[in-house]
């Protein structure tokens, strides 16, 4: 609560008082007859035999004030499609989901592919990015969360809490971003966050000098958090990466589009924990390595963007600085974890900070090898000019599937 007092680049809400789930719910009822609600659910079908999606469908049920539902099912063959309509069925909210490897969307996206405004690769950017076209289809809400469905600490008041700042219509929001502790099972998590963006944010400062971008991202508590909720008229001109850059792309995007004084965050829990990626040493192209390197990407694309000039010899420098900045870095954490009685591993911190070195130098040399290559989805709007009835195709297409015509 140290910044409490202080301006940030953005509004930062704190979660002082413990309010009741029940009168955050029932202000978000009375909000929803001004601003309707929804929640897209990036999922892969593993996700739904693991322990999570299945508690969290089961709060969902509890939730008034939601009108819809999107779910983006990704991997799924026809009778996976099939069983993940009976496991949603109980959802009492409309809810539609999203067969993305049925032959109606994969049709659609063959044609996306012919104009060059398919998503280039599978991912939960694609996956959340034809969740988006649905969302923006079915007109349904002018308030859209997203969260992710590994969250096995997930309780519906992080939805509450996460969707108020932009459903209250006394409130200007126009994006909101959840941040948490990452603490479970005794020890620091987000090694991601705390180890490889933090410190990287930080000497990317020192390295091509302060930006107003950089400081807008250094006042995200948690930027890689994967819940956010936003005012649906952002949707369509909104630009994401398909690969693991979505949320530091989202923030870019929300940077370039929209004034900081209209975007805030809100801790939205005391205890939160996921799936954990391997760390995947040995292949790039997995785990928390190809994560660090397509962060490290987007980062550079927007630094392109505004016009620094990202050399190859600039790299080494980077990678330097930064690994002084992440092992000062570990000395605080070390100290924290100590003063509130958690394990700490200063092997496995440092071997992480090692392993996101090479990724600051692989994501520089793939940023330089490939200039060509699109750092976006382009945006619905764009897609609309090139096939004005696509959302409307896409709408009947989901539909379709949800009937039972598979």
């Amino acid at each position: 609560m140290s910044d409490f007092y202080q301006d940030g680049v953005i509004t930062n809400f704190h979660n002082l008082t413990k309010r009741k789930l029940e009168e955050l719910e029932y202000d978000l009822q009375v909000f929803s007859g001004r601003r309707s609600m929804g929640l897209i659910l990036p999922s892969l079908f593993s996700e739904l035999e693991g322990p999570a999606l299945s508690k969290i469908v089961d709060e969902l049920t509890k939730v008034p004030y939601l009108e819809e539902i999107v779910i983006g099912l990704d991997r799924a063959d026809r009778d996976q499609f099939l069983f993940a309509r009976e496991f949603f069925s109980r959802l009492p909210q409309r809810h539609r989901i999203l067969w993305n490897d049925g032959p109606r969307l994969k049709a659609l996206d063959e044609e996306l592919k012919k104009e060059n405004l398919s998503p280039m690769e599978p991912g939960k950017g694609r996956n959340v990015w034809f969740c988006v076209g649905y969302t923006l289809a079915s007109r349904r809400t002018t308030v859209v969360g997203l969260h992710d469905c590994d969250i096995v600490t997930y309780t519906r008041e992080m939805l509450a809490r996460l969707m108020y700042p932009v459903a209250n219509p006394n409130f200007h929001y126009d994006f909101c971003k959840g941040y948490y502790a990452r603490v479970a099972d005794g020890k620091f998590n987000g090694r991601v966050g705390r180890l490889l963006v933090f410190p990287l944010l930080k000497s990317l400062q020192i390295v091509y000098g302060k930006s107003e971008f950089l400081e807008y991202l250094r006042s995200f508590r948690y930027p890689l958090s994967g819940e956010f909720a936003m005012r649906t008229h952002v949707l369509n001109d909104l630009r994401i990466p398909s690969d693991w850059g979505l949320e530091i792309g989202v923030l870019s995007e929300l940077h370039r589009n929209t004034a900081t004084k209209r975007i805030c965050q809100v801790d939205i829990a005391d205890n939160y924990d996921h799936k954990h990626q391997p760390m995947s040493e040995e292949d790039a192209s997995n785990g928390l390595q190809r994560m660090s390197i397509d962060i490290t990407k987007a980062l550079y694309r927007k630094m392109a963007i505004l016009g620094v000039p990202i050399t190859a010899e600039s790299f080494r420098v980077l990678k330097a600085t930064y690994y002084r900045n992440a092992l000062d870095m570990i000395d605080g954490f070390e100290h924290d974890a100590k003063m509130n009685g958690l394990k700490f591993d200063r092997h496995s911190e440092e071997s992480a900070v090692e392993l996101f070195s090479g990724a600051i130098m692989e994501a520089g040399l793939a940023f330089v090898d490939t200039p060509s290559e699109k750092p976006f989805i382009p945006s619905w709007s764009r897609v609309q000019s090139a096939f004005p009835d696509m959302l409307e195709r896409l709408h009947d297409a989901v539909e379709e599937d949800n009937k039972g015509n598979v």
